[in-house]
């Protein structure tokens, strides 16, 4: 018989897609890593159990113990299941620019789920960081996660997501494309990528609105650059301790409407109803077209599942209201 023990089993060894219309004008092998294909349909189950299994490792969470993060929906389900297989109770803290469905869903799979306002900077009391650092100081027997400086985000991709894009290319990628956030996912894959060959491309996406770009290019952590943006899961108003700007060779910014056209044309044009972080990662392949050539191998990662934004950039309504349509 085959069979894994419990969800958690799942998680990794998720497929790389080709993508052909969408792409067409790109020059180059561009291939998708479909990470909705986890258990909890996005990249982060990997270093939610990751961070969690670490935790229990070193004493940090406890039998019985309350996990508390912040999040903008997909590092909670993550958690959640680990939460749910592992006995532990679940508190998630996010924002209100996050759709309806992440809240919905977390509370579905048992999270307790507190909405903060998004446009507060970091250190207000209000904002999202702090209230979850608080929470988690204030619950009896609590763990706080902080997947922006736990190095076990890092780790997890390090160790999972990178291996298995070496390994399914065959060791001929040549760029790596991938939203970021937290910076886990660039992170360790580009570490261990350039491990195997130096000569490969990291590339991030950034959103406007978000510190990133700048601050690679100039070492400058520019307020000016930090305003609210739509595009969920990518681009910070901090600088967590995951993001390795040595590894990173290049950031290309993403505006909000193109990152939410794009997400639908990946549903219409390839079948792939993915999130819209992954709407910016594509759209971030065709702004770069011009560094890659016809025998590269571009592996662009698409974090989440679209069933996180039928509200939102799958909903005409919500479109034209935003301009977008």
């Amino acid at each position: 018989m085959q069979y894994i023990d419990n969800i958690l089993g799942a998680i990794g060894n998720t497929p790389l897609i080709k993508l052909n219309k969408i792409t067409s004008e790109v020059d180059a092998l561009v291939l998708a890593k479909v990470e909705f294909f986890n258990p909890g349909n996005s990249v982060k189950d990997r270093m939610a159990l990751k961070m969690v299994e670490d935790a229990e490792a070193d004493g940090r969470l406890k039998p019985g113990g309350t996990i508390v993060e912040g999040t903008s929906g997909n590092t909670g389900m993550g958690l959640a299941l680990a939460a749910i297989v592992k006995g532990y109770k679940l508190i998630c803290v996010s924002t209100d620019k996050q759709s309806k469905e992440k809240f919905d869903i977390l509370r579905a799979v048992g999270a307790e789920v507190i909405v903060c306002p998004t446009d507060v900077k970091p250190d207000d009391p209000r904002s999202y960081y702090s209230t979850s650092k608080r929470i988690g100081e204030e619950t009896p027997n609590a763990w706080y996660v902080n997947q922006y400086d736990n190095p076990s985000n890092t780790v997890a991709h390090y160790e999972q997501t990178g291996p298995e894009i070496w390994k399914q290319t065959g060791g001929k990628i040549t760029h790596f494309v991938v939203g970021v956030g937290t910076g886990g996912t660039i992170s360790g894959v580009g570490k261990y990528l350039k491990e195997q060959n130096p000569d490969i491309k990291i590339w991030g996406i950034d959103t406007y609105g978000s510190v990133f770009k700048k601050y690679h290019e100039t070492g400058i952590f520019d307020e000016k650059q930090i305003y609210p943006y739509i595009t969920e899961g990518i681009g910070e108003d901090i600088l967590p301790e995951n993001v390795d700007f040595e590894i990173i060779d290049g950031f290309e910014k993403v505006t909000d409407k193109d990152a939410a056209v794009y997400t639908r044309k990946l549903a219409r044009e390839e079948g792939i109803f993915a999130g819209n972080s992954c709407g910016a990662a594509v759209k971030g392949v065709l702004q770069l077209k011009k560094h890659f050539g016809p025998n590269d191998v571009v592996v662009v990662l698409l974090h989440d599942s679209g069933s996180r934004y039928v509200g939102k950039m799958y909903n005409d309504d919500w479109m034209q209201e935003k301009g977008f349509l």
